[in-house]
């Protein structure tokens, strides 16, 4: 990925969401960096690109089970941020609430290409395995590991979003809520019913294996 290439910036408004309802009275961490982007500093936007990479591949890789595709909307989502970045005002939503908007909609316009295709697994993207486990250990836990990306892929779109956003992306319901743009209710609907079918796929491979700590 030539994430720090130099692209010319585009005139316009930063793209807009709506307030998640969270943490806007707080300090948002991103926008002193995200000022010296809209500064052109190439070295803020790696720093930016450090700091954000991983959740966002985290995210894209759940959500498309495609390591290509995901690189893909990764980049795509850091050039809008060098595009936009000068355009940026506060008030509206956290910068980071704002950036996994723009990668869940990247996502939802590749998933919507896909149209009825099945979600191809991409072995490239493994899970994490805790490398001080012992070797039968670390295999135990990739095979477990393997099997929940089935399951995931296994969910209707909605409610492996659902449950990317609130396990594994660790938001709070309010602002897994807000990037769906769903209510809080209709959230824990699409949960409720991801963790039934995820316990239904699960029971019928080779036992409860469960993420985030339990479903």
């Amino acid at each position: 990925m030539r994430l720090l290439q130099h692209t010319p910036r585009c005139p316009g408004r930063f793209p807009a969401i709506g307030p998640s309802n969270t943490s806007l009275n707080e300090p948002d961490p991103d926008v002193e960096l995200l000022a010296r982007i809209g500064h052109n500093e190439p070295a803020a936007l790696q720093e930016m690109v450090k700091r954000k990479l991983p959740r966002l591949l985290a995210l894209a890789s759940r959500l498309l089970g495609d390591a290509e595709e995901a690189k893909d909307v990764a980049q795509e989502s850091f050039l809008r941020i060098w595009k936009h970045a000068a355009d940026w005002r506060r008030g509206q939503a956290r910068f980071d609430t704002w950036l996994h908007r723009v990668a869940l909609n990247l996502c939802h316009d590749r998933l919507r290409r896909r149209k009825a295709q099945p979600l191809a697994l991409d072995d490239s993207i493994p899970e994490p395995v805790d490398s001080q486990l012992r070797p039968d250990q670390q295999l135990e836990a990739q095979a477990q590991s393997d099997l929940m990306a089935a399951a995931l892929a296994a969910l209707p779109e909605r409610q492996r979003e659902a449950i990317v956003l609130q396990y594994y992306q660790e938001m709070s319901n309010i602002e897994a809520a807000a990037l769906m743009n769903i209510s809080v209710e209709a959230l824990e609907s699409l949960l409720s019913r991801a963790r039934r079918n995820l316990r239904s796929y699960l029971a019928a491979q080779h036992g409860d294996v469960q993420p985030g700590g339990g479903l």
